[in-house]
């Protein structure tokens, strides 16, 4: 398998999606101004 192909790729979206969701997740529990 050639790395930094499409799996590492879909990988890197994910992550990215995942630390968005938990800083969303974070400022909406502490109360910021994110909602």
């Amino acid at each position: 398998m050639a790395a930094g192909g499409g799996y590492g790729y879909n990988y890197a979206i994910i992550l990215v999606l995942f630390i968005l969701l938990a800083i969303i997740g974070c400022a909406c529990y502490c109360g910021w101004s994110f909602c």
